[in-house]
């Protein structure tokens, strides 16, 4: 088993090698900035199922770093949870294949909404649907999953999450997010702890 569990995690770490770094991050970082900073509006981050998993981590995180973001399910979207769209707003969809039903639906009903509602993709496939009607796509390299049925989301979503990972540090820096900043968004816990202690040395 030792052997299997190293060998895992070689692809893993294959996987997040091979992801492909284009300008398009330079480009969805921009877009963050001027939606959400500048015009005031959000990051609505979606996906279905696993991906809608590392969706809601990925607005989770920015919400805790400076960045306004919230979690819309492609299904509750279909029942009136669309409705959280506002103008400004800045979509990220989440889909390995390209092809989730649910998600390609989503932009259509969005477009609906919002006419120049703007798009950033997450897939493995830059020549799926999704992708076409993206503003800006970020390709995961489309890694094979280390499950044993080559089925279950396992590389991907580590893929996807280092991904959300690589928009949220480039966005810090990019708004000049401190440790202050980040302190009064966490006021319990050990994060708001040390996010108080690194402030308070800085201001001495």
């Amino acid at each position: 088993m030792i052997a299997d569990l190293k060998e895992i995690i070689e692809k893993e770490i294959q996987a997040l090698q091979q992801i492909p770094v284009t300008d398009a991050y330079q480009k969805a970082v921009d877009l963050i900035v001027e939606q959400v900073h500048t015009k005031k509006g959000k990051l609505v981050c979606s996906g279905m199922g696993k991906a809608g998993q590392i969706a809601s981590n990925i607005a989770t995180t920015f919400s805790s770093t400076g960045t306004t973001a919230c979690f819309l399910h492609p299904s509750e979207a279909q029942h009136g949870d669309l409705g959280i769209l506002r103008e400004n707003d800045l979509m990220l969809l989440i889909s390995n294949s390209g092809k989730t039903r649910e998600i390609v639906e989503l932009i259509g009903l969005a477009r609906n909404l919002i006419p120049n509602i703007q798009f950033i993709v997450i897939t493995g496939d830059a020549n799926s649907p999704l992708a076409q009607e993206a503003n800006v796509c970020l390709v995961t390299g489309n890694p094979a999953e280390v499950c044993v049925l080559g089925l279950t989301p396992t590389t991907s979503t580590t893929v996807m999450t280092v991904i959300g990972d690589l928009l949220v540090v480039e966005t810090m820096k990019k708004i000049r997010f401190t440790a202050a900043d980040y302190a009064k968004r966490h006021h319990g816990g050990y994060l708001g702890a040390v996010s108080r202690e690194i402030t308070s040395k800085t201001s001495v």
